[in-house]
């Protein structure tokens, strides 16, 4: 295209400058790229068009003069080119064509919008182009005068207008959707927020620049309620999660917080913000507004603003719903089901040089007991507090419990010394002032990878036993903690299901009058079958069934069956036997067990007296009131009453003498010190005391004659031991009995 095909237009152009400053690329202008071989049409083109301006936007030119130059500049500024005039015939025959199909397949760019102009109109025909090509003009050079060339330009620029439009509108609604569809992310907020400045100014028309502003330090996890900047678009994006003073604009500050507080939309004087308002959940939308709205576009916003208010309101309950399930209400720290989160995330599960702690502060139900609930809450809040104050950023805190807190973070500042030294000082809570000790449980992350809930399952295992740790107060966790913990609870399981499966036994030792040998009484004792032959030891499986709470159960089936033996004893002449069985702390814990005994023995139609409850001087120091109250009841009923192992336990003589007793039991390991011709001191004394008691005195573990012998001497009055019998099934029992009888006949 030549000057003379701009004669008919009567343009005089002034001499300009053959290489012209081009302007970089900019959103303020219309960018026309012009891609033509010949130089004389750029110059021409430009001239031509120098002085256009549509929506208040000048045209900026770039230049192309090959298909291969056009390619370039459209990778990298596709996006912000509106107008391409492109030459067909330039390099190649078909260059022009490649290059529509660069921008349109390879790059995925369909707003630019394409006038195809060609010398050589029989090169690519219109026709085909037309129908094969998305372009929206295709012209020979002959036919583009000024004014039709301006008026092609300026159909093209409306048309990019309307498909960006269209274009924003879609990425705008898109952002909404991906934002509602991931309510639960950590960013739903913003990404909402950031939709509504989109989707408003696609709506009319504008470039997308604005904030979304509200009360939301909760959202924020801030403690006061002041304005913040929840979303944003353009270059108000980096005020994201900011206070809205720190904005650059006094004026926008100021109408956000206007509108907040008068409750309804500001247009005035180059400001526009809109006001959002669904069942107390508000917001401000800045938008940065360059036109007047026309009562069309008022109309479109006021249904937008009411539907996308709703919107605003889910977002919201959402937040506060996740805000529930993964925040502490109390301290605003992470809770329980986000520590275990953080403990999954690759960055501490891989990292080897990280520790994770547990720490429990003591007796903290006395301060919420003696003080209050509000200053237990008080000092929660001060432990949170004083833990991120003295530990950076890095360092992740979490209250998982009640009293527990738990920290993860390098292991040269999450410690049991850095800890300790958290809780050196004491704790302001409210009026009081508080001293608070902890229990710390530390897990080294090491090279093992485990998921969360092993590695806080390991750390509570360190807590546990640092509970038990009499020299310090706190425990790094050991792979054989868990598998000693691990044996325990299976051994529980088994135990369970062995009872439940009636595979325990209750086996019967003898006991004998130390003079004549005759039988006077008989021991219950618990066997577990292991299933191969042999029994689990109960030191072993007993302490489980008391920590488990099996005991209660497994003590109810023992006096049961205690009761069906005195029946069964009965009914083949052996009236004078009596049935001794030991109780245990958890049983006299049941409220129900003064009545689970009594009917026992009605069940059975037993006399009381045939049945002997043995306790252990440890049952009776954990908790002597209830036990003295339930054998008292019990011994008014006609139960007997014996203390076993008397002599280990280091009792108060001010209990002793308020327990209705009937026997004192020599505990076995005073009785295995006896030896010919020494004394012992400790037996002698209980026996004496018994004595002075008035209640009948009996000797465990007696395996030698000379220990039997010496008992006599002392005055004791009954034994059992290897020496008479071993502990057997009920059937052998039956025989042994048999056999003394037919012995003393």
């Amino acid at each position: 295209m030549s000057s003379a095909d701009y004669e008919n237009d009567e343009l005089i152009f002034q001499e300009e400058d053959p290489h012209p400053e081009v302007k970089p690329v900019s959103h303020k202008v219309w960018n026309v790229l012009i891609a033509d071989d010949d130089e004389e049409i750029h110059t021409v083109t430009r001239l031509a068009l120098s002085d256009v301006t549509f929506a208040d936007r000048r045209l900026n030119f770039l230049h192309a003069y090959s298909g291969e130059q056009a390619c370039a500049l459209l990778k990298e500024h596709g996006r912000d080119i509106a107008i391409i005039l492109l030459d067909v015939v330039m390099e190649t025959d078909d260059a022009g064509l490649m290059v529509v199909e660069y921008l349109r397949d390879k790059l995925d760019l369909h707003e630019p919008r394409i006038i195809l102009r060609t010398g050589q109109p029989g090169y690519a025909p219109e026709e085909d182009v037309i129908r094969n090509y998305d372009i929206n003009d295709y012209k020979t050079k002959t036919e583009l005068t000024r004014g039709k060339l301006l008026t092609t330009v300026l159909a093209s620029i409306r048309s990019y207008q309307q498909i960006l439009t269209i274009s924003q509108s879609r990425l705008g609604l898109q952002k909404i959707i991906t934002s509602a569809s991931n309510l639960l992310e950590e960013h739903s907020v913003k990404g909402f927020c950031e939709g509504i400045v989109t989707q408003i100014s696609s709506l009319l028309g504008l470039e997308a620049e604005g904030v979304v502003c509200a009360r939301a330090g909760s959202v924020l996890d801030r403690d006061d309620n002041g304005v913040y900047v929840l979303g944003a678009a353009g270059h108000f994006a980096s005020y994201i999660n900011q206070p809205v003073e720190t904005i650059d604009n006094g004026g926008i500050v100021e109408n956000i917080n206007r509108s907040l507080r008068i409750k309804r939309h500001i247009v005035e004087d180059g400001i526009t913000v809109l006001y959002l308002n669904s069942s107390g959940f508000e917001a401000a939308v800045y938008i940065n507004m360059d036109k007047e709205l026309s009562r069309v576009d008022r109309q479109l916003l006021e249904v937008f603003l009411s539907s996308i208010s709703v919107g605003y309101e889910n977002v919201n309950l959402f937040h506060e719903l996740r805000t529930a399930a993964f925040r502490d209400w109390l301290t605003r720290l992470p809770n329980r089901n986000e520590f275990i989160n953080m403990l999954d995330r690759p960055s501490v599960r891989e990292d080897p040089s990280l520790c994770v702690a547990v720490v429990d502060i003591n007796h903290f139900s006395d301060i919420n007991d003696g003080l209050g609930q509000e200053a237990g809450n008080a000092l929660l809040r001060a432990v949170a507090k004083r833990l991120d104050s003295n530990y950076p950023e890095i360092v992740r805190k979490s209250r998982i419990g009640g009293d527990v807190f738990g920290l993860i973070g390098p292991e040269m500042l999450v410690n049991a010394q850095s800890i300790n030294a958290v809780f050196a000082t004491s704790f302001k809570a409210g009026d009081h002032t508080l001293p608070v000790s902890v229990t710390i449980g530390l897990y080294k992350m090491g090279a093992e990878q485990s998921v969360g809930m092993d590695i806080l399952k390991r750390t509570n295992i360190a807590l546990n036993r640092a509970k038990k740790n009499i020299s310090d107060n706190f425990e790094v966790y050991q792979p054989e903690f868990e598998k000693r913990t691990t044996r325990q609870l299976a051994m529980i399981r088994r135990l369970r299901a062995d009872f439940h499966a009636r595979k325990l036994q209750l086996w019967f030792q003898p006991q004998v009058d130390l003079v004549s040998e005759n039988v006077i009484g008989v021991e219950g004792l618990l066997r577990w079958p292991d299933g191969d032959g042999g029994y689990i030891s109960p030191a072993e499986f007993v302490p489980l069934a008391e920590y488990s709470g099996l005991i209660v159960d497994i003590g109810e089936w023992v006096l049961e069956e205690s009761c069906h033996r005195i029946k069964q004893l009965d009914e083949l002449g052996y009236s004078q036997v009596r049935v001794a069985v030991n109780v245990s702390i958890p049983q006299f814990r049941d409220r129900h067990f003064v009545d689970k005994v009594k009917r026992a023995l009605s069940d059975k139609q037993c006399a009381p007296q045939r049945l002997e409850l043995e306790i252990t001087e440890s049952v009776v120091m954990d908790e002597p009131q209830i036990v003295i109250d339930a054998l008292t009841t019990l011994k008014e009923h006609g139960v007997a009453i014996a203390i076993d192992d008397f002599g280990t336990g280091f009792s108060s003589m001010s209990y002793l003498q308020k327990l209705p007793l009937d026997r004192l039991k020599v505990d076995r390991s005073f009785v295995k010190d006896i030896r010919a011709g020494d004394e012992a001191i400790i037996a002698e004394t209980i026996v004496t005391l018994g004595n002075k008691l008035g209640l009948i005195t009996i000797a465990e573990g007696v395996e030698k004659r000379e220990q039997a012998s010496f008992m006599i001497k002392l005055g004791c009055d009954e034994a059992q031991g290897f020496l008479f019998a071993k502990p057997m099934p009920f059937e052998d029992l039956l025989h042994y009995l048999e056999s003394k009888q037919q012995h003393v006949d």
